[in-house]
């Protein structure tokens, strides 16, 4: 699992161009923060700066503290001043990192504290004069560092938040207090020997019934001393997790409770009674007193919320006892001796399977169909201590598997957190499988909507890596081309994507080769059932940016000729570049506008050319005269080396443009093997989608044969972006020598690059040595 740290020292803001709103004025921001205090967001209309900070800010903004004065207080500021400063103890943490949300909608701002958004609402407040022009989210801090990991913005739609409502405030087991659902044993209860169902695998986890002197071989429990309501508070206290009782039967409450070891309930009990004797007015007469049990989730009956061991569940699932259900796969055999009680009270459907009178209903025995054995399990596993266990879903493709069995069983808690860790952990090469697999399913619109705006801000890796994207419906396909987010480094990407899809290809190539392909063939015959599709959807290419010299071989190809709507979209464009927008309406036309891009286009020109990204660092980014990056205050990129640092191992060398006759890095001993490298980490904030580079070899004649040009996120994991092997390019002293960067990883970004040797040089007496004294990244720099 990939988790992007960031981390925002005191008084400093950070704001990225991903943590936006959809829709000016309404989303909501998931995030996990690892701080003592001030875990700080602000929300405005624009970007803020680098050095920003919300206290002297004077344009319209929302900030949100949350764990002000020293952790005590929630804040909410409305253009610096203050609207809302209420208790808020314990919503920051210096010792682990804890889950946030806060929505805004319309001027109404909510704050969560827990993993799923819209849940465990801990505050709400409503402006009266609601700025609902505020999209960008910046990220801050106080006096402290505060760290974020996990941040993702959402959109605000009211489908989505019902479907992330559970529906457990309605369901769980307190629907099956004291009904005769599922029940396998009884209490009979006072003088009038009131039978009181009950169910052995839940009294058994809660406490210890079955080896009292009340208890029978029957599972029959006898209590003719003790009244109806008694046993009424202690099941309820069982079975959801809270109760009520006069104060004058505490006493009674807590000595039944003591008879069958329901431990939370005496110790509750206990301490009740003791703060009544010292202060007896501490409850009104008359009035009940309520006992919950301590836990995130009051009021809520699923197993984080009752007072049930989970070892002792856990142990009755392993050993089977009191089990009524023997579930089956077909083509398997046995899963599991499990219990109806327990699997239907997190899952509605098992629950009907088991009382509307099915045949499931009436059997011990339980064959399912179409089911993948060793994820079922693992939804065992959850069902019975509320946690999903890790070393089931190492595997990608069977925490999909969890995710769909979930869905078919109505465990929404499972669901969950299957699509929380499957977005945790997204990568742009799982993308598409994704997306094939949850567009059909409505409960996974947070993760298909995810899933659109990741693969339209990558679009350019997602359909240059593979024809995956061709496997899609449709409507999904429609969406990701005209989602408000798609950025693309040139719009023949957009035009190629639109004619593999149309063409369902198995392989990837040009629009030139399907400009081959209809000389001999017709556009119903390449395009079949796809081809209005294709017609609809080529307005939505901006042909008039794209070089003219492209626009001018597409007025001439035959595919212009055999796709009206491509010749009219081709001719207006070169009109619109021949004598600009002409009437006033243009100015509108989406076509002519440029996408928004994150990416600032550095390219090769020539060996030692001033548009490299090092370079461009050099500049603070654009904004002064050029200096060494590695001498800047503060300092914009790091270069590091294999060996140490020395006369000659000095990484300022390679940034500073000017010639030296010895620069090197020497080898290091990794995995029992020489490891001689450069590496350039371009910052937190900054990643580059390389596609040139250049060196230069110093003064000897240590020339490299054997080495590769490598990109990482971390700096650890690496993806090799050009190798290298028996490259006889550079032959002499101080000569430059550049290549391209071709291939799907061109089209990722990365923050960290370096150059490795994978063989010796053609030194003899110092093999290991990568030489050179100058080193430059081009590309579409973040």
């Amino acid at each position: 699992m990939v988790e992007k740290l960031l981390t925002v020292p005191p008084f400093e803001c950070a704001w990225r161009e991903d943590l936006k709103f959809r829709e000016a004025g309404r989303g909501c921001v998931a995030f996990e923060a690892f701080a003592c205090n001030d875990v700080t967001l602000v929300f405005r209309e624009n970007v803020g700066s680098q050095g920003y900070h919300y206290k002297r800010d004077s344009t319209p903004h929302y900030t949100i503290i949350l764990g002000s004065h020293r952790n005590r207080r929630l804040k909410i500021e409305v253009n610096g001043k203050t609207v809302v400063d209420a208790a808020g103890v314990g919503l920051c943490c210096s010792t682990s990192f804890q889950s946030y949300w806060i929505s805004i909608y319309d001027g109404l701002i909510s704050v969560g504290n827990g993993k799923y958004p819209f849940q465990d609402l801990v505050f709400q407040w409503l402006d009266s004069h609601p700025n609902c022009n505020v999209q960008y989210i910046g990220l801050s801090s106080w006096d402290k560092h505060v760290r974020y990991r996990n941040v993702n913005v959402l959109s605000h739609l009211p489908h989505v938040q019902e479907e992330m409502d559970l529906d457990y405030d309605k369901w769980g087991l307190k629907n099956f207090l004291q009904t005769w659902d599922l029940s396998d044993m009884l209490f009979i209860v006072g003088k009038d020997q009131r039978p009181v169902p009950a169910h052995k695998t839940i009294l058994s986890a809660s406490g210890n019934f079955f080896s009292s002197s009340s208890s029978s071989s029957s599972f029959v429990i006898t209590l003719p001393s003790v009244s109806y309501p008694l046993l009424h508070a202690l099941l309820h206290y069982i079975y959801t997790g809270w109760t009520r009782i006069p104060p004058e039967q505490l006493g009674s409450l807590r000595a039944l409770s003591l008879q069958f070891e329901v431990m939370p309930l005496v110790k509750q009990c206990e301490e009740i009674m003791e703060r009544f004797k010292l202060d007896n007015k501490l409850f009104d007469g008359g009035k009940d007193v309520e006992l919950t049990y301590p836990c995130i989730r009051p009021h809520c009956s699923t197993l984080p919320s009752l007072p049930l061991s989970i070892q002792r569940l856990k142990q009755l699932k392993v050993t089977g006892q009191y089990s009524d259900v023997n579930i089956y796969i077909e083509s398997y055999g046995l899963v599991a001796r499990a219990h109806k009680i327990v699997l239907s009270l997190w899952s509605i459907p098992f629950a009907k399977m088991f009382t509307n009178g099915m045949s499931e209903s009436m059997s011990s025995d339980v064959t399912l169909r179409d089911v993948p054995p060793e994820a079922f399990k693992a939804m065992l596993d959850f069902l019975y201590d509320g946690q999903l266990n890790e070393k089931f879903i190492d595997s990608g493709s069977l925490l999909l598997q969890l995710l769909l069995l979930a869905d078919q069983f109505g465990v929404t808690f499972l669901h969950q957190e299957c699509c929380k860790m499957l977005l945790e952990c997204l990568s742009e090469d799982s993308l598409f499988p994704l997306l094939q697999v949850v567009s059909s399913i409505p409960s996974c619109s947070l993760i298909k909507e995810t899933l659109h705006r990741r693969i339209a801000m990558n679009f350019d890796y997602c359909i240059s890596a593979s024809t995956d994207f061709v496997m899609l419906d449709e409507t999904t396909f429609i969406n990701i081309i005209q989602h408000p987010d798609l950025t693309v480094t040139s719009e023949e990407k957009v035009l190629n994507a639109i004619l593999l899809f149309g063409m369902n290809a198995k392989d990837l190539f040009g629009w030139e080769v399907v400009d081959q392909l209809i000389i001999n063939s017709t556009p119903e015959l390449l395009f079949g059932g796809r081809l209005q599709l294709v017609y609809d959807l080529l307005p939505y290419v901006r042909f008039p940016l794209l070089q003219y010299s492209l626009l001018d071989k597409l007025q001439n190809s035959y595919i212009v000729c055999h796709i009206p709507v491509l010749r009219s979209l081709v001719n207006e464009a070169i009109s619109f570049v021949d004598y600009g927008p002409g009437r006033p309406e243009n100015e509108e036309n989406v076509r002519l506008q440029h996408r928004r891009s994150s990416y600032r286009e550095l390219q090769y020109i020539r060996d030692g050319d001033n548009n490299g990204v090092l370079y461009f660092a050099g500049t603070s980014y654009g904004e002064h005269q050029w200096v060494n990056p590695l001498l800047a205050e503060p300092k914009k990129i790091a270069i590091t080396a294999s060996s140490p640092h020395s006369r000659y191992t000095d990484p300022k060398v390679l940034v500073s443009r000017t010639y030296q006759g010895t620069c090197f890095a020497g080898p290091r001993l990794e995995n029992g093997h020489n490891s001689t490298w450069w590496m350039v980490d371009l910052g937190q904030d900054h990643q580059l989608m390389c596609n040139y580079y250049t060196l230069r070899q110093d003064g000897s004649k240590a020339f490299p044969r054997c080495w590769n040009i490598q990109g990482s996120l971390d700096g650890k994991s690496w993806k090799n972006l050009r190798v290298h092997e028996n490259d006889w390019t550079v032959c002499k002293p101080g000569q430059f020598a550049s290549w391209p960067i071709t291939g799907p990883n061109a089209l990722l970004p990365f923050r960290y690059f370096r150059v490795v040797l994978t063989g010796s040089t053609t030194d003899a007496t110092n093999p290991w040595n990568l030489c050179i004294c100058y080193l430059e990244l081009y590309g579409y720099f973040l």
